[in-house]
């Protein structure tokens, strides 16, 4: 197979397929919760998790406000959902009460914590950055929701219990199985 080599970058999508999230917060009596594909963790100690969000989205103002951020991890099974808060305004409609989002009550935060997800994280923003057109948001988990049954005994997510939403890019989502997990052992594998 030939690659194709080009200085246009297109749309962007060769990193994918990415576990999509819902972003949730809270602020000045107004909630939302917006779908992303950005995010990830940065450090273990502290436990720092970041999203990339647009400071256009209402979201981000929510956030900025309150200083606090939910990140929410569906199953499969609510993908629907997660196109649905993608594709709606926050500004315009509550999107708790258009799509019956069923909330956990939250610990540490004022954030909104989604009833449907297998996990979720209660954060703290420490930081907000600059980068391009977006705002990297770097907060500290302060606490974490999860369900026990959804991950294995070493804390690895249990594929026969719960499959994530994965976003493709282009408005197409995908699951895995659990038929399609390897274990390969770094100190078999990384020997050189």
């Amino acid at each position: 197979m030939a690659k194709v080599i080009t200085e246009d970058i297109g749309a962007y999508y060769h990193h994918y397929p990415r576990v999509a999230a819902i972003v949730t917060a809270q602020a000045k009596g107004r909630q939302n919760a917006m779908a992303v594909a950005w995010h990830t963790s940065l450090s273990f100690s502290p436990p720092l998790y970041a999203i990339s969000l647009s400071p256009k989205r209402f979201t981000y103002q929510l956030i900025v406000a309150s200083k606090e951020f939910g990140v929410n991890f569906l199953p499969f099974s609510q993908a629907g959902l997660v196109a649905s808060v993608g594709g709606s305004k926050g500004e315009e409609i509550d999107k708790f009460r258009q799509f019956d989002i069923a909330q956990d009550k939250p610990v540490k935060t004022q954030v909104p914590i989604l009833k449907d997800a297998y996990a979720a994280y209660e954060c703290q923003l420490i930081d907000d950055k600059g980068y391009g057109d977006h705002r990297l948001l770097v907060g500290e988990i302060v606490a974490v929701h999860s369900l026990r049954e959804a991950f294995a005994p070493e804390e690895t997510l249990d594929l026969a219990e719960v499959s994530p939403v994965f976003y493709l890019g282009n408005e197409r989502y995908v699951s895995v199985s659990r038929e399609t997990v390897k274990h390969l052992d770094r100190k078999v594998y990384g020997k050189g």
